[in-house]
């Protein structure tokens, strides 16, 4: 259980640097508040990527732009992945805990 606590918290911090938005924690949100803020901020940083590609697709983006754009949202994804990996590592270990 502390892994998967510690896991989501990890995601919320990583999620807030990475999404470049400048997400700051506020006080007064409760935890599943916390993780939907970071969860929604992956989501835009990986659909500013998509957008970013399309535009460089037809020739609309500046290069620079459009790599910064992919390698947020590779981070990003990569950040996801690692969190659901302990979660779930998190709730097995739990599931084989003795009752």
């Amino acid at each position: 259980m502390v892994n998967a606590i510690n896991a989501a918290a990890a995601y919320a911090n990583t999620a807030a640097k990475t999404a470049g938005s400048g997400m700051a924690p506020r006080e007064g949100l409760s935890f599943g508040e916390v993780l939907q803020d970071a969860a929604k901020d992956a989501i835009g940083t990986m659909q500013k990527g998509e957008k970013m590609t399309g535009l460089a697709a037809v020739g609309q983006a500046d290069l620079t732009d459009v790599v910064q754009a992919v390698t947020n949202a590779e981070v990003t994804l990569q950040t996801v992945t690692s969190v659901r990996d302990k979660v779930l590592s998190a709730y097995q270990e739990i599931l084989r805990m003795p009752i």
